[in-house]
C-alpha cells in the first residue's frame, strides 16, 4: 500500500525586488514539498496576500519600501498565528534578529545562503526548529542578554528626547489628547510618536509600552541622565 502523499507546504514571498523574488520562486518549482502560492514587495501587499491565501510559510525580506518586515510579521502574527514567517534578508544586526524572534517569526536567514541550505532549513521548521544559523543563534541569546543585563541604557539610547517625553506620559495612562495637552502637541503629532515607541519597543499598545517603561524604572530623571 503506497503512503499517502504528505501536502506540498504553501510559501508566500516578501520581499521588494523583483528579480529576486522570481529568482526564489523558481527553486522551489522543483520542490515537491514546497510550492510558492504568489509573491509580494511591501509590507501593505504583503500583510493583504497573507490574510487572502493563508500561507503555511513567509519568507519575509526585513526591508520594504512601506516599513520593515517587522511590521508586516507584527500584524500577520496576529490574525494568523500558525503561519510560519522566515526573514530572508541582507540586514543581520543583532536586535533585529532578536525582535523578529520576539514578534514569532520561525527563523532569520541571510540571503547568501545556499539553496540547499535553505531547502533544509525550512524542512526543519515543519520540524519544530528555528531556521537560524548557531552562531546567529549565539549572538541573539548574547545580545538579549545584555538587554536584560542594562535595560534602562539600552532601551533610552534608542529613543528621541521626544518620544522618552511620551513614554514617561504613558507610564499615566494618559489619552492623545491629554498628552498633546501637556506637551504642547498636536494630536496627530503624538499618535505619530506612538506608533514609533511601539515599534522600537517591540510591544502590541500604549499600556504594553507604558508597562515596560515602570518596569524598567524610567523616571525623567533617569532618561535625562
Amino acid at each position: 500500500m503506497n503512503k499517502p502523499q504528505t501536502p506540498s507546504q504553501k510559501i508566500l514571498i516578501v520581499d521588494d525586488h523583483i528579480l529576486f523574488r522570481e529568482g526564489l520562486a523558481s527553486l522551489f518549482q522543483s520542490t515537491p514539498d514546497f510550492h510558492v502560492i504568489d509573491q509580494a514587495g511591501s509590507v501593505k501587499e504583503g500583510i493583504e496576500k497573507a490574510l487572502h491565501h493563508r500561507p503555511d510559510i513567509i519568507l519575509m525580506d526585513f526591508s520594504l519600501p512601506d516599513g520593515t518586515g517587522l511590521d508586516a510579521t507584527r500584524i500577520i502574527r496576529k490574525e494568523l498565528p500558525e503561519c510560519r514567517i522566515i526573514f530572508l534578508t541582507v540586514y543581520e544586526t543583532d536586535e533585529n534578529i532578536l525582535t523578529a524572534i520576539q514578534l514569532g517569526a520561525r527563523g532569520y536567514l541571510l540571503k547568501n545562503v545556499s539553496s540547499t541550505s535553505l531547502l533544509a532549513s525550512l524542512r526543519a521548521v515543519d520540524e519544530g526548529e528555528i531556521a537560524m544559523s548557531r552562531k546567529m543563534m549565539s549572538r541573539a541569546l548574547e545580545y538579549s542578554q545584555t538587554v536584560m543585563m542594562h535595560p534602562n541604557r539600552d532601551m533610552v539610547s534608542r529613543f528621541s528626547t521626544r518620544e522618552i517625553d511620551i513614554l514617561l506620559e504613558l507610564q499615566n495612562d494618559y489619552s492623545n489628547a491629554e498628552i498633546a495637552r501637556n506637551l504642547y502637541l498636536s494630536e496627530n503629532t503624538v499618535k505619530h510618536h506612538i506608533h514609533n515607541i511601539l515599534e522600537k519597543l517591540g510591544v502590541n499598545n500604549r499600556r504594553e509600552a507604558g508597562l515596560l517603561a515602570r518596569q524598567m524604572g524610567l523616571t525623567r530623571n533617569r532618561a535625562t541622565g
